[in-house]
Formats: structure tokens, sequence, C-alpha cells
């Protein structure tokens, strides 16, 4: 691939000074009945220098909560306008705007508990930072206002708790668009996190503000983060296969974008899943028109919830064992992106249970096959 003098030039805009970039469009992917919120977000990055290549990340720095910034003043009977230190420069900023910019709430660590106690007489507290493995259940799925309420009272200023936190980490994304296909922009697919723990709603700090809180013509920080182990051929004439289901799909986008305007001669084969067909098929028209046009030559789309047996991207896999293998023995890439715990590892197993059946080969002999297509750069996965 060409590199263009504006990947050359350095931009100014990196993790420790983020670009403020204006949000172009925030629209919900899914169809009004569907159980998910999908969101696609179409950033401007113009006048910042930034530029990506397909697989990289975008960084995006996000704001707690106001609710729960609310919800922990409300607790802890705290003046919002209080100044607290927010670093090791002895920087300060007013509670509520250091609360809602600058710390991690959401993410309860043993840490915390366990420095939280010298500002506690509460008994419990203490035996639970005592046992180890209690401790561990505590801290999961937990989060700062838990803690606050359920451990009072406390004998410690705004100060000394904010001193116990984390800084803000950034969010990290699969970008979804190719440079060259949108030039200036940069676009995300982004899966709103919502659920019940503990008796409360839970909300993914990033997701959520990017569903809820982030309009059209306003700004948010982000930069731009190299991904060197999740990259497309160097040859355009190599077949690529996709495994990318839900919002995995959005790296596959700059995939196929990308391989369209470089009118790229290698196949491409997309596996895509989610629930329902009518709700969740992400870029569907999309993907279709891609298809019509030759830069997708084929699309297998599993829907686990529109058939009383569930479906899912690795029963495509097995459904398509012959082809898929012959693909692979003409030299294809394999790619994966998505779910570590679950989807990730069936599909590896799945890719092994091919090799196995369709090469002829023995377990161990399918297993250092897949082991030498990693080595090789032809095996590649982005997963979290």
């Amino acid at each position: 691939m060409q590199v263009t003098d504006v990947e050359k030039v350095p931009s100014l805009f990196s993790r420790t000074n983020p670009f403020q970039a204006k949000v172009l469009k925030n629209i919900n992917l899914n169809g009004a009945s569907s159980s998910k919120e999908t969101r696609h977000i179409e950033l401007s990055l113009e006048g910042s220098g930034l530029s990506y290549v397909p697989g990289d990340c975008l960084g995006v720095v996000p704001d707690n909560d106001p609710e729960l910034v609310a919800s922990i003043l409300e607790v802890m009977k705290w003046d919002a306008d209080t100044e607290v230190v927010i670093n090791k420069q002895n920087e300060t900023l007013p509670l509520k705007e250091a609360l809602l910019k600058h710390f991690e709430l959401t993410l309860l660590s043993k840490k915390i508990v366990q420095q939280a106690v010298e500002f506690s007489n509460n008994e419990a507290l203490k035996q639970l930072v005592a046992n180890a493995e209690q401790l561990k259940a505590y801290t999961d799925g937990r989060d700062l206002l838990d803690l606050l309420s359920e451990f009072g009272p406390w004998n410690a200023s705004p100060h000394e708790i904010v001193a116990l936190l984390r800084k803000m980490p950034p969010r990290l994304y699969s970008i979804a668009s190719s440079f060259a296909a949108n030039p200036g922009e940069v676009h995300l697919t982004i899966g709103a996190v919502r659920y019940m723990a503990h008796g409360r709603e839970r909300k993914g700090v990033c997701s959520v503000m990017c569903a809820e809180r982030l309009n059209e013509g306003e700004t948010v920080p982000v930069f731009v983060q190299v991904n060197k182990h999740f990259n497309l051929p160097e040859s355009s004439e190599q077949d690529i296969i996709m495994v990318g289901p839900g919002t995995g799909i959005a790296p596959f986008r700059s995939f196929i974008q990308e391989r369209a305007v470089s009118k790229a001669t290698g196949k491409a084969w997309l596996f895509f899943g989610d629930q329902h067909s009518a709700t969740d098929f992400l870029y569907q028209e999309e993907l279709e028109q891609y298809q019509q046009s030759g830069a997708l030559t084929k699309i297998d789309a599993a829907f686990s919830r529109d058939t009383a047996q569930k479906v899912y991207v690795q029963n495509k896999m097995q459904d398509n064992s012959q082809e898929l293998f012959a693909w692979l023995e003409g030299g294809a890439y394999f790619y994966v992106c998505g779910d570590k715990q679950n989807m990730a590892k069936d599909v590896h197993n799945t890719l092994i249970d091919i090799i196995e059946k369709e090469g002829k080969l023995s377990r161990e002999d399918a297993e250092a096959y897949l082991a030498g297509l990693q080595e090789q750069g032809r095996y590649q996965r982005d997963v979290y």
C-alpha cells in the first residue's frame, strides 16, 4: 500500500493529547424491536493530521454518567464545588467536574477497597478486606457508589476518597471505516452496554455516553492507536475470510471499504452473526451492495434467535467446511473479531475441526496447521 504524505507527517494529537473530534452522525443500527442498541458513529478528523489503516483502533476518552456522579455527591453529602487535586502535578478541579471527567468510578479494584478501610469504622468492611476470596467476589460488578453507600459513615474528605481513584482510562474501539474511502473521517460501531447487577442498572461508561449523550455537532476526545497485529494482507490479490459477529463487524467494514477502493482482486468472505435477522443485521444494505459490486464475494449470516435451534457463526463455518478449507489451502487469510470469552474460542476450535476433517489430519497436525497460519500472519485475531 502506498503511504500518503498525510501518513508521513506525525500528528500533534495522541493518547496524551487527544483530538476533539466533531460528531457528524450518530445513529442506532438496530431495528425498533431489537434487544440491542448498536451505534454507528461518524467523526470528523479534519485539521487533526490523524490518519489510520484498516485494523487500527480509535481511543475515545469518555465522561462518567452524570447520574452516577450526582448519586455519589448525594450519598457523601459533598459540595460539588470543593476543589480536589487530580494529579501528581497538584492541579485541581471542582469535585463534580473531577468525578465526571477525570476518574474511573465504575470499576472497583481490591486496592481501593483495602485503602478505604482506614476511613471507615465499619466492621463488615474490615472483615471483607481480611478475606481475599470475599473481597474478590465483592469487587466483581460493583462500583465506587456501592462501596460508599454500603460501608459508611466515612471519616474522609472528598480529597482523600478521590486520592484512592485511578485516572479514567480511554476505551479502544476497532475502526469501522477506511481512510481511503472516507478521507478526514473515522467511523465506529459501538454496542451500548446495560445490565442489572447487585440491585442497580449498570451502564458501560463510554458505550452509553455514545448512545445517550453524544449528539451530532458535539465533540469527543480521540486518538488513533496503531494495531500491528491485525492488518490486511500486503497483496490485494490474497483471499480473506472474516468472522465478525455483532460489533465484531467493525474492522471488516474497514477491510471491505479499503479493498473496494483499491479494487482488490482477491476474494472476500464474511461470516456475520447476531440475534435476529430483521433487527440485528448490522450494515446489511451496505454489505449487500458490496457483494453486488464484487468487493465482497460471499456473506454467510447466522441469527441465533430466529430458529428453535440456535445458529452461530461457527455453525455456518461447519456448513461450508469444504470450501473454507479450500480457501485456506489457496492462501487465504483468516480473521476473527469480537468476544474473547466464548465466540473466539468456539471459532478457533471449529477451525481446527474443519482442518482436521477436510485435511484428513490428526488433531495434533490440525493444531500445528493452524499454528503455522498464525506464524505466517494468516490467522489474526482482534478479540476483547
